[in-house]
């Protein structure tokens, strides 16, 4: 599958609809458009992928911003009763659109609605009752009870949602993955898996939530899980406090969402 380029001095995103199933992505148009592609200029790329539907077939959408190897990968409303998560990635998609200055040189991808069923119903899961973070094939993933408020599925990537979030960092390689959930407020942190130590911290120096190396509990089939422990990629899971209004949650973390941009360079992720 390829993400589409578009021309580097347009001002509006470019909207692009991937069918399934997509392959190993090739992130550079074919040498027939890249032949009349016209010189690159200052104005950065930005564009939009539709990267598949959730159970009742909303689209899930992904917005990239910059044009530099391995970006950071951000995403919210994996837990749809936690809307605070997609408020704020939809904010920071609305504040890089409205600051190109804040990618210059990086490259930041940002899913704002993993679960769009369950954001819509509030709820947890999705619309089949599974926990989108507990459906992940991570090593660790083990069957558990439908009546459970954490069924991770009758089987692991069972679920049209987790299978788009596995796609969107299979495409991307990225260098840094931020999840962003809420939590009861006293457990808010920055909780990482794998090797994230330094992302998480330099985050903590921004929002002030403590470092957290694990949440206390078991999270088998969690994307975390998945991404950080068996793939190796630094990996945080932004818990917000559940009890702050979405406005003031992306105060307090507007500038650690941003310095994870960093990492999209390779500076923090190392």
């Amino acid at each position: 599958m390829m993400i589409a380029m578009i021309g580097l001095a347009c001002t509006q995103p470019e909207r692009v609809s991937v069918p399934a199933p997509v392959p190993e992505p090739e992130l550079r148009p074919p040498a027939s458009r890249r032949s009349k592609s016209p010189p690159r200029t200052a104005v950065a790329r930005v564009r939009t992928v539709e990267l598949g539907r959730s159970v009742s077939g909303k689209p899930i959408e992904m917005h990239i911003f910059g044009d530099a190897p391995r970006p950071a990968f951000i995403f919210g409303g994996i837990h749809g009763s936690e809307p605070t998560s997609a408020y704020v990635a939809r904010k920071l998609v609305e504040y890089l659109h409205e600051h190109p200055e804040a990618y210059a040189g990086t490259y930041i991808a940002v899913l704002p609605a993993a679960n769009p069923d369950g954001l819509k119903a509030r709820t947890r899961r999705n619309a089949r009752g599974v926990d989108l973070n507990r459906n992940f094939p991570a090593r660790n993933w083990k069957r558990s009870r439908p009546t459970s408020a954490s069924f991770g599925g009758s089987k692991a990537a069972s679920e049209p949602e987790t299978v788009v979030i596995m796609r969107a960092v299979r495409m991307l390689r990225p260098s840094c993955i931020v999840s962003i959930h809420s939590i009861a407020r006293g457990k808010h942190c920055n909780n990482f898996d794998g090797p994230a130590r330094t992302v998480a911290a330099r985050m903590a120096r921004e929002n002030g939530y403590p470092v957290q190396p694990t949440m206390g509990y078991p999270t088998p089939g969690s994307f975390g899980s998945w991404a950080g422990v068996d793939q190796e990629i630094p990996t945080i899971t932004l818990e917000l406090p559940r009890d702050a209004p979405g406005p003031q949650a992306w105060k307090e973390n507007q500038a650690a969402l941003l310095a994870v941009l960093e990492a999209g360079t390779n500076r923090l992720a190392r």
